[in-house]
């Protein structure tokens, strides 16, 4: 993927709007344009985001580059695109293995190489040269699916190269200055074998965590005692014999390529304090950034690589758009969000109800930087028509008992004229998504109930109020939907007192709503009522309505 973004067209009246903006990047953005006053024209302002593939990539790690993507557009706006820019994806794949993450095979080999780096040990999925080069395809692999413009850089590559060099023959220099700040944050026991470099065994190639006994500052050593035969080793800071611990390699990482802007999540915040006062003693200034909430899971728990009890990309994506996820790395980012597969179809749902909004505020530029539309696809926000929402067509899954997007299709070409999965592909990929979805995760959730004779009343006025609509022949949204509240304000149990009609009458309850969801397709909740019945059918709704009534719901939940 090119490392270089698409063209801006940036105006004045965007800039004029973008340096007001209140949108999180902007605000961002504006932090880093007061970080380089001064600094020589032409010279790259650099954009990190770190990754440590000890485990499958995972959807926070594509959050962090969605995020810095956006900080990234925000500031080329700012700066009118006369700043060059440089967004490094760094994999710390050098670094020692701890543990045999719980969700990859051959784990029995894999516990064979604990302590060697990761890109020394065998690719368990038998893809690719290492199980580090396995986990960075995985990454580059998505980033690239969603058009990222980034250079990515490994560890391995960077240590020995010798691009590291330079820095690490400063870390040398500082060695009591870093060993001071780090000590304090430590353990007793840790404090006693703790060094900020982690020699590679000539022996046996781990990483090791070893007490450091001396430094040649002249040769650019370090002496210590491999645990691997007993002997005192003497080896190079440089080209690759040590990487550093990681808090000062994330600082050695700063200070050497000069980085201006990493943001990290909120359970870093004493790490990026003590990495920034390490860079500081090495000569360099501290990234700008912030630090962003934690994805939890269903539990509350923090989603973890190598638990793999998050969602991974490639779930997300089989359910929905990268645009939707986009999107939800885009709001709140200081907020800790539940990242689960129910967010999905909220999701989804937002997104196209952004693109709507951003094309209706054509002439509100401030409007438009506000929406996440707009940071998405960095102002170029395609207009998009898509009549269904993704929750009106797991409804119409749901009650079809859909298993191809063909099902769907035959109730949204007989209702919504002159749309076909040609003309509308767009449409046509978000029935593909609810399908799946319904499968996956409504269809083993439907719960019918059998209706008591109060609701069987209402189903009853229901069906013949349907029938009257049918006959009129106004099977519109609004005539369903009005056929629908007359009959609920019909019964006690259904009326909400803080509620009237215009002309005085008694409201309907949600309490209404939830019960023809729960009787008729074993569902909690779902859209407009109205909207359904006239995508789904009137007829089709009817005879809904006549299997309840029936028992055959309750008997047979898969339709």
């Amino acid at each position: 993927m090119s490392e270089r973004p698409p063209e801006l067209p940036i105006t004045d009246a965007l800039v004029a709007a973008a340096e007001q903006s209140s949108a999180w990047p902007f605000e961002e953005a504006r932090k880093i344009v007061a970080r380089i006053a001064g600094r020589a024209a032409g010279s790259t302002v650099v954009f990190e985001t770190g990754y440590g593939p000890s485990g499958l990539p995972h959807i926070g790690t594509f959050g962090e580059v969605a995020r810095t993507t956006m900080v990234r557009t925000a500031f080329r706006v700012l700066t009118r695109d006369a700043v060059p820019t440089l967004l490094l994806c760094f994999s710390d794949d050098m670094d020692g293995l701890r543990k045999v993450p719980d969700n990859v095979p051959n784990r029995e080999m894999m516990a064979g190489y604990l302590g060697q780096p990761l890109t020394r040990i065998p690719d368990p999925f038998g893809t690719h040269p290492s199980f580090g080069a396995h986990n960075n395809a995985r990454l580059r692999s998505f980033l690239d699916r969603f058009g990222f413009a980034y250079e990515f850089a490994s560890a391995t590559d960077y240590y020995t190269s010798g691009k590291l060099d330079g820095a690490l023959l400063k870390m040398l220099a500082a060695y009591d200055e870093v060993m001071a700040i780090m000590l304090p944050s430590l353990g007793e026991e840790r404090q006693a074998t703790y060094s900020p470099f982690l020699p590679i065994s000539p022996v046996t190639g781990e990483v090791l965590q070893v007490p450091i006994l001396e430094r040649k500052l002249d040769a650019g050593t370090i002496v210590f005692r491999d645990p691997a035969n007993g002997s005192l080793t003497e080896v190079p800071v440089t080209g690759g014999a040590v990487k550093c611990q990681w808090k000062a390699d994330w600082a050695l990482r700063w200070t050497a390529l000069s980085v201006d802007y990493e943001m990290a999540g909120k359970d870093l915040i004493d790490s990026v304090k003590l990495s920034s006062q390490i860079c500081r003693v090495l000569g360099a200034v501290p990234p700008d950034g912030f630090n962003y909430e934690l994805f939890l899971d269903e539990k509350g728990q923090k989603i973890s690589k190598s638990k793999g009890n998050g969602l991974t990309i490639e779930e997300w994506l089989a359910y929905a758009s990268p645009e939707s996820l986009s999107l939800f790395m885009f709001q709140k980012p200081r907020a800790a969000k539940r990242l689960t597969f129910d967010v999905i179809p909220r999701a989804v749902d937002d997104y196209f109800q952004f693109v709507s909004g951003y094309h209706r505020d054509e002439t509100d530029m401030a409007r438009r930087l506000g929406n996440p539309a707009w940071h998405i696809h960095a102002g170029d926000v395609p207009t998009l028509d898509v009549p269904i929402t993704f929750t009106m067509l797991l409804n119409l899954a749901s009650a079809s008992n859909a298993h191809t997007r063909d099902v769907l299709w035959g109730f949204i070409l007989r209702h919504v004229p002159g749309v076909t999965p040609t003309t509308h592909q767009k449409l046509d990929e978000l029935a593909g998504y609810a399908v799946r979805y319904y499968q996956d995760f409504v269809e083993p959730t439907k719960r019918f109930r059998a209706p008591d004779e109060v609701e069987r009343e209402a189903l009853e006025k229901l069906d013949a109020a349907l029938a009257a609509v049918e006959t009129d022949g106004h099977d519109d949204p609004d005539a369903v939907q009005s056929a629908i509240y007359e009959v609920g304000r019909s019964f006690p149990r259904f009326q909400d007192a803080a509620k009237s009609s215009p002309d005085g009458r008694p409201g309907v309850s949600l309490t209404w709503f939830a019960t023809l969801y729960q009787i008729l397709l074993g569902l909690e909740k779902g859209p407009r009522f109205g909207s359904f019945v006239a995508i789904y059918g009137i007829a089709e709704t009817r005879a809904l309505i006549r299997r309840a009534l029936a028992g055959e719901l309750v008997a047979a939940p898969a339709g």
